[in-house]
């Protein structure tokens, strides 16, 4: 998958968004990149056989105060990665899966980490994070 290719289907994640969260998110940059860093991969203690598909770092909307923004404030950033991103879907799918299969599977790993980053911007944690999945998509939370 080219990079445009998979830059592409970030965009679509971001609007497969509902209208009314996209219209709150404030002060965001979304990044693509290959892989997390040696840095970020250490801060969160991944182990050799671990990644990441997505990070955000920034101030959450809840943690905003009035000074938030006044001068110059940098974005908060989301970055999607996208070799972690590739080999799920190739563990994930089926060895006769076809290319179009494989890609609307990337196409959903996506679109679900673009939703899970950005349910960190509105200030969920990790666990909270889990839990709005597992209702999302219709599992039990109890």
């Amino acid at each position: 998958m080219t990079e445009e290719e998979f830059e592409r289907l970030v965009e679509e994640g971001y609007e497969k968004l509902p209208a009314w969260v996209r219209e709150k998110i404030s002060n965001v940059a979304i990044l693509v990149e290959d892989e997390p860093s040696a840095e970020d991969r250490k801060l969160h203690g991944l182990s050799e056989n671990e990644t990441l598909l997505g990070l955000y770092k920034g101030v959450p909307l809840t943690e905003r105060g009035d000074f938030y923004g006044v001068g110059m404030t940098l974005p908060d950033t989301i970055t999607i990665y996208k070799e972690p991103t590739l080999d799920l879907a190739d563990e994930e799918c089926p060895p006769e899966a076809s290319k179009e299969e494989v890609y609307e599977h990337v196409r959903q790993i996506v679109a679900d980490t673009v939703w899970h980053e950005f349910a960190h911007h509105f200030g969920m944690d990790e666990h909270g994070v889990r839990l709005r999945e597992q209702e999302r998509d219709g599992g039990s939370t109890a």
